[in-house]
Formats: structure tokens, C-alpha cells, sequence
């Protein structure tokens, strides 16, 4: 693959054209404003482009014209990157890219936003034009705030193209650019995803034994290094009608023994909340909700999901958490078992997935804690943790050695990674070598 330090890029990004205004689009086009290119937005909602040019900031807005896709399309053929956000359909996507790739110039490439549908299905059939220039970029929301940004290639993908996403991500935009595989919701969905979904599943048992929501969140936080949203508010955020397509996405494109297929529909009671559009945040609630009392204050509320009633929330129960970062998933507490069971289980999960879903472990890490702001990605999280503890303990289980974890035992090494008296930083590869983590 071409280095994005290449002195002399075979091809450039100076100018995006956006086909889909929703908040992904609209966000990739202020982040593009703001970085000095010139940006077209268009749309089948007029509506939908108006807003879309309201969100750029107004210093740059003079660089930002908008259209209907109708009217506009072959404008495209002005512009460096054609950019595709629209709905998560693949069928509207391909019949998209139909017109796209008859309307751009030669010489530019051309991109999907999708947050996990696998490239060969949507290059499946298309032009050899289309096969060389086209790769998935996908960005975290909001587009202007996440540092992520995954880059996908498909088999075809010349690299001179993967080197001007990657360096107009880097440079232009300052993302942290990762290079991921084309497999199912790529890197950060896919490791992130399994946390929330299986987690909705493992809980079940905590909560039927006594253990609050509040707590489960509390627990599945800071104590681990993720956020504090935990598990439930995370997905109040994301929104279940989000998560929904996801495992639906999931069931249809994990492969075969996968341990996620476990979890891509969701328990009774989440489902039924999902039917009832009860979906998060965005809906005013869905496993909490705010309201605002005449006094001006606000009053929390949690939704049982034992009882199936709204109350109020509580404290959680920290009892069994030590102060380390970590340290719960060794306690011997109930909270610890939780934490075994649901983030114990994301890290050896993700431990089984390269080079899947990336050729090295670094790009895992920086897509998780990019993503999903966690503290340490998986296997810097293992490292802090004590590959050798986690090697013990699930042996002690009869658990059988994710992928990873048995090849750092066979090579030898104590950790994933090492670093030098001079800063450098090496890595565990899949093969069992050691090489250079390479910056971003």
C-alpha cells in the first residue's frame, strides 16, 4: 500500500461532492468546509440541503453549493470525491452508484459512508472503473467531533486511491485514519456492536437476581475505561431502532461459528420497546427518560426492565468494584462477574478477529478508542490487565485461547506491545513477528 507520507500523491482531494444531506452527509460536508474544499451537498429534499448549509460554519459557508439530485447530478463531474450517504439499504445504494458513476470525471474517486455493509456487496456487478476507484469511508457522528475515520478497500481498490483518502483523512480533516477490511460493520461496529448487543443478553440473569440497571451502567463505565453512558446509555444514545439494523445486518453477513450471531436479535423485553417505538433519547426515552417538573427541575427516571415500569432512578451499587482501572473484571463479586462476562467476553472476541477485520492489532485499538472512546482498546486494554492473568484465568475456566492471546503465548512475548528507551513502539502481528506500530 502507497505511504500517505508520499511526496508526490498520484491523486488529490481538494473538492467533495456529498450525494445525501442527512446528518452524516451533512456532517462530512462542514467538516470538508471547514477544512478549505470546495463542497457540493445534494439531495432529493430541498429541505434536507438547506439544513445541511445552515450547519457549515459561516466563515466557510461561501465554499459549500447545494442541490437536488435531480436537478444537479452531472455537477459532480466537478469534484475529486464523490461522497455517498445515503440510507443503510444496499438496493438504494447500488442504484445509486449507477448514476453516480456515470455522471463523475474520470480521475476522481468515489466512496460510501455505509457503517457496515460489506463493499463487495455494493460493488458487486459494477464497472471495472467503479471497482478501481471506490472504497468505504466511514465516519463516526457527529463527523466534526469523532476522530475515527475507517478505510475500507475492496479487492479491486487501486492504492493510489486508498493513499488519497487516507491522506486528505489525516491531513485535511485530522482524523485518525484506520485501515480496516471488508468484513461486516468493519472494525469499531463490529467490536462495539458485540459489547452493546451481547451485553443486552448477559445482563439478563444480573437483573433477574436483583442487580439495577443504574448498576449494570455503572459497572460496564469508568471502572473498565468507557464512558460513563455504560451499557444502557449507550444504546439510549445510539437508539434501538439504530441497533436494530445493525444485528440485522450482523445476522445476515457474520460468517459461520461467529460468536456474535448469538446476539443479533434482541431480548423480549427490548424488543417489544423497540416495536413500540419507545427507542432512546430521540424519542424522548427509552431505558431512562428526563422530564421537566413545574419547579424547573428535572426528574430521572429509569424503565425497569424487570417490572416494565418507569420509576425512579437510583444509585448504584459500587461495592464490588476496586478503585483500578480494571481491576473489577478480577474481583470476586457479583459486579466483577458481570464485568467478566459482558467486557471480558468484548476482549476476547475482539482477540479472535485479526486479521479479520484489520492486519494488525493497532488499528483495532485506535478504532475502538477513536470510536468509541474507550480509555485502552482491546489489546491495550489486555496489556494493562496482564495477557498472562487472562491466559490463566480463562484456561482456569476451560475457555478455550482466542487467536491473539494464543499467539502472544507461543511467541513468547509477555505483552502485545513493547516500547523502546526511544519512544518506538512495536506491535504483535498475527504471524507472530514483531513490528513497527505506524502512526496514523
Amino acid at each position: 500500500m502507497t505511504s500517505i507520507e508520499s511526496a508526490e500523491p498520484a491523486r488529490r482531494i481538494d473538492s467533495v461532492a456529498i450525494i445525501g444531506a442527512g446528518t452524516m452527509g451533512a456532517g462530512i460536508a462542514a467538516a470538508s468546509a471547514a477544512a478549505g474544499c470546495r463542497v457540493l451537498v445534494l439531495d432529493t429534499d430541498p429541505e434536507a440541503v438547506q439544513r445541511a448549509l445552515d450547519g457549515v460554519d459561516d466563515e466557510c459557508r461561501d465554499l459549500v453549493d447545494i442541490g437536488t439530485v435531480d436537478d444537479r447530478l452531472d455537477d459532480i463531474a466537478g469534484y475529486d470525491w464523490v461522497c455517498e450517504a445515503v440510507i443503510e439499504d444496499l438496493a438504494t445504494k447500488r442504484d445509486l452508484f449507477e448514476r453516480l458513476e456515470a455522471a463523475r470525471s474520470d480521475g476522481s474517486v468515489i466512496s460510501s459512508n455505509t457503517s457496515g455493509i460489506p463493499l463487495r456487496q455494493i460493488s458487486e456487478g459494477m464497472s471495472e472503473r467503479f471497482r478501481r476507484d471506490v472504497a468505504i469511508t466511514h465516519f463516526f457522528n457527529p463527523v466534526r467531533v469523532m476522530k475515527l475515520f475507517e478505510l475500507v478497500p475492496g479487492e479491486d481498490t487501486e492504492p493510489e486511491v486508498i493513499d488519497a483518502f487516507a491522506r486528505f483523512g489525516a491531513e485535511r480533516l485530522g482524523k485518525g485514519v484506520v485501515h480496516a477490511k471488508d468484513t461486516v460493520n468493519f472494525i469499531g461496529n463490529r467490536i462495539g456492536c458485540f459489547f452493546m448487543l451481547s451485553g443486552l443478553h448477559v445482563a439478563k440473569p444480573f437483573l433477574a437476581g436483583g442487580m439495577t440497571q443504574e448498576t449494570i451502567d455503572a459497572v460496564l463505565g469508568v471502572p473498565i475505561g468507557l464512558p460513563p453512558t455504560g451499557l444502557y446509555g449507550l444504546i439510549d444514545l445510539i437508539g434501538l431502532d439504530v441497533m436494530e439494523l445493525v444485528g440485522a445486518n450482523l445476522a445476515e453477513n457474520l460468517p459461520a461459528g461467529d460468536r456474535g450471531l448469538d446476539f443479533t436479535a434482541f431480548p423480549e423485553t427490548e424488543q417489544a420497546m423497540a416495536d413500540r417505538g419507545q427507542l432512546g433519547r430521540k424519542t424522548g426515552g427509552g431505558f431512562s427518560r428526563r422530564t421537566k417538573l413545574d419547579d424547573g427541575s428535572r426528574k430521572t427516571e429509569t424503565f425497569d426492565l424487570v417490572t416494565g415500569e418507569w420509576r425512579a432512578a437510583g444509585p448504584p451499587d459500587l461495592g464490588g468494584v476496586p478503585a483500578g482501572l480494571g481491576e473489577v473484571l478480577f474481583a470476586d463479586s457479583v459486579q466483577g462477574e458481570l464485568a467478566r462476562h459482558v467486557f471480558g467476553g468484548t476482549l476476547t472476541y475482539a482477540a479472535d478477529l485479526v486479521p479479520e477485520i484489520a492486519d494488525d492489532i493497532a488499528n483495532v485499538d485506535n478504532a475502538i478508542r477513536w470510536g468509541f472512546n474507550w480509555v485502552h482498546g482491546p489489546f491495550e486494554m489486555l496489556d494493562h490487565l496482564g495477557p498472562d492473568l487472562v491466559i490463566e484465568f480463562l484456561r482456569g475456566v476451560d475457555e478455550p485461547l482466542p487467536a491473539m492471546l494464543a499467539t502472544l503465548e507461543a511467541s513468547g512475548q509477555p505483552t502485545f506491545y513493547s516500547e523502546a528507551a526511544d519512544g518506538t513502539r512495536t506491535q504483535l502481528m498475527p504471524d507472530g513477528t514483531v513490528a513497527p506500530v505506524t502512526p496514523s
